[in-house]
């Protein structure tokens, strides 16, 4: 038997055939085996009943095959369980739903989720996030040399790897960053009203034109306050979206790469009980973990930003106002970061209403400040080619505008 290539007269190889496949070449000519048979569907006709070899009890090949009855075992087998039919399910509705959850990597990206959010994109972070960025009242004493501790105990102290994998040191490296901005509580003491949750479950449902979409299932880890956030932009602004016009991605359907159910429940809800201390969204921090096993490029993950932050605020927004779509009096602002544990993406969210169906009427509002790399590398042995030491092993190329975004963030409310 033959592998790579085959031989054809005096040293002429015929490339990309191998084994069982090739039986017969000849001046050129390529002949493969035959593929196995396919069984052909049984055919029922009306009125007439198949003559099987159910009385016999053994297999007659001129006779069809019987159908047999279901087998009871007497007891309920969790192994060999039978669920009921989707028809059968109290849950079951006729129209269907399409489900956005952790996993969900949309084709559109960015694009696709503005249309299902009903909201305006706006490049970079708002005014009021950036000044306290660039007040340098509101740094940690010796701030980069702390980030750079921070850095070099998620790549490097954590672990005796040469090359650890991004679930285990992102969540590493987000907890030092968060420890850095809670540092700062003595000076802000409004610092002290935050709670951070993890493995909370949020669920929001809204219908957009003809369609029903929704936002569930575990999304990262959430920062909430006893406070809401303030609303970002103006009344002046919130109006003037009015006359803007939402992306279009004609002709591929907004409905692509969702999942498609009849079996959903119609319900909105925070992921925290009545009477939970911090009710208010502050901040989503989405990382690479082992709970969100598929690793996410950057475009459908901003996507999924996009998403799990509406959903928070769409489900604050319906427990406080109800269900029935409205522009809101006071919007809410949710924010959040998303980091591979190197690369950060920023974003803040205004809910300025919950009528959803139509694309005219005000809009909501995103900030968008993405592709912030924190440092260029972190290596444990230099990278050297042609004995030239490409990339030095250590910390390399630090940049301290990205944390200030962070602590800016984090900051957002309480300064």
């Amino acid at each position: 038997m033959w592998s790579g290539a085959s031989r054809v007269g005096a040293g002429n190889l015929v490339p990309g055939f191998t084994g069982r496949r090739l039986r017969n070449v000849t001046a050129g000519l390529v002949t493969r085996a035959p593929g196995p048979k396919t069984k052909s569907e049984p055919v029922e006709i009306p009125g007439l009943e198949p003559i099987t070899y159910w009385d016999r009890m053994h297999y007659v090949p001129d006779l069809a095959n019987p159908k047999y009855p279901v087998w009871d075992r007497g007891w309920e087998d969790p192994f060999h369980r039978r669920g009921p039919k989707y028809e059968e399910m109290p849950l079951y509705k006729e129209r269907p739903c399409y489900t956005f959850h952790q996993r969900t990597k949309v084709l559109e990206g960015v694009k696709q989720a503005l249309w299902l959010t009903k909201s305006k994109l706006i490049e970079g972070l708002p005014k009021q996030i950036l000044s306290i960025a660039e007040d340098p009242v509101n740094h940690i004493e010796d701030q980069d040399e702390r980030v750079k501790a921070a850095i070099s105990h998620a790549r490097f102290w954590t672990t005796t790897e040469i090359r650890p994998k991004r679930d285990r040191f992102c969540p590493v490296l987000l907890q030092d960053l968060l420890h850095l901005c809670r540092t700062l509580q003595p000076r802000f003491p409004a610092l002290g009203n935050r709670m951070l949750a993890e493995n909370y479950r949020v669920a929001a449902i809204w219908e957009r034109e003809s369609d029903i979409f929704r936002v569930c299932g575990l999304n990262g880890i959430l920062l909430s306050s006893k406070q809401p956030l303030p609303a970002v932009a103006g009344k002046e602004e919130i109006l003037s979206t009015e006359s803007h016009a939402l992306p279009s991605f004609y002709p591929i359907s907004p409905n692509i790469d969702l999942q498609q159910t009849h079996v959903y429940e119609v319900r909105n809800d925070t992921g925290f009980r009545d009477g939970y201390p911090f009710p208010h969204a502050h901040t989503l921090y989405i990382t690479e973990s082992s709970i969100t096993m598929a690793r996410f490029k950057p475009e459908p993950l901003r996507a999924k930003m996009i998403m799990f932050t509406f959903a928070n605020a769409l489900a604050r927004a319906k427990l406080l106002y109800g269900e029935e779509p409205k522009v809101l009096d006071n919007p809410i602002t949710v924010q959040c970061i998303a980091t591979n544990g190197r690369m950060f993406q920023f974003l803040v969210l205004q809910l300025n209403t919950t009528d959803l169906q139509s694309n005219d009427g005000v809009k909501n509002l995103i900030w968008l400040d993405q592709d912030q790399l924190l440092y260029d590398y972190a290596k444990c042995l230099p990278t050297i080619r042609k004995k030239i030491v490409q990339v030095p092993a250590g910390l390399s190329g630090y940049c301290p505008e990205t944390f200030s975004k962070f602590l800016a963030l984090y900051l957002h409310g309480a300064v």
